[in-house]
């Protein structure tokens, strides 16, 4: 049984209010994520990739934090409705299964040739092999995996539908779930 859409409010031009003391101009340069300002931050997942080098991948913030845990990154355009960053996946590593409880997550692969997603729900497991210009919808409440297969490393866009998601959770048994982090790690 599928859900009724949610209904989304209307925005009218009159309905737009540009922040005080800007310009339009400067208001779209703030709203505006330039490639040469990001960095990778290898650092926001880094206390998994310290458990096993297997779990070591980076992140590339444009719109909010994610739901790596980082927790400030005033090199973004401020989430309002979802987070949107960029992934990068070495060949032979791996995103490892977990649970987003209140985001639908979407990835989609910029680079990359075996990418292969685990969606896991009630005990049931699926697997999907992702390539190039591919995407996935895992919607919240799923478990989902995914490991590079390939033989270069993979870089995928990653879109999050909450401006401020709930870090996620690992189920019980996966040697993840035990990884305490230390605190929550800052922007890179």
């Amino acid at each position: 049984m599928s859900a009724a859409p949610k209904k989304f409010p209307s925005i009218e031009p009159d309905d737009v209010v540009i922040p005080e003391g800007k310009t339009l101009g400067e208001w779209v340069e703030s709203r505006t994520a330039r490639y040469e300002t990001r960095t990778l931050d290898w650092d926001a997942l880094k206390f998994q990739a310290d458990y096993d080098p297997i779990y070591r991948r980076a992140q590339m913030r444009y719109i909010g934090t994610g739901a790596t845990g980082v927790t400030d990154d005033e090199n973004v355009v401020p989430a309002e409705n979802f987070t949107f960053s960029t992934m990068v996946l070495p060949a032979g590593c791996e995103g490892p299964l977990h649970i987003h409880r209140d985001a639908e997550e979407v990835f989609f692969i910029l680079k990359g040739h075996k990418i292969r997603f685990f969606i896991e729900h009630k005990g049931e497991m699926v697997e999907t092999v992702l390539t190039e210009r591919d995407l996935v919808s895992v919607p919240p409440g799923v478990y989902r995996g995914l490991r590079n297969e390939g033989i270069e490393e993979a870089l995928m866009c990653v879109l999050i539908g909450n401006p401020k998601p709930v870090t996620p959770t690992y189920p019980p048994d996966h040697p993840v779930s035990k990884i305490k982090r230390d605190k929550k790690p800052d922007a890179a």
